[in-house]
């Protein structure tokens, strides 16, 4: 029972992994800039 990824080859899948890769690399930055500097910046106080 081996996958065929010929079934892979639409552009809806490019667009839903881009979309996905996206959503991650925005909660990171979101992440770093809400908590991150903010918490190296006071803890060199």
């Amino acid at each position: 029972m081996a996958v065929d990824l010929s079934d892979f080859e639409h552009p809806a899948w490019l667009t839903a992994a881009g979309t996905g890769i996206g959503y991650v690399l925005i909660l990171a930055v979101l992440t770093l800039a809400m908590f991150i500097v903010p918490w190296l910046v006071f803890s060199m106080l």
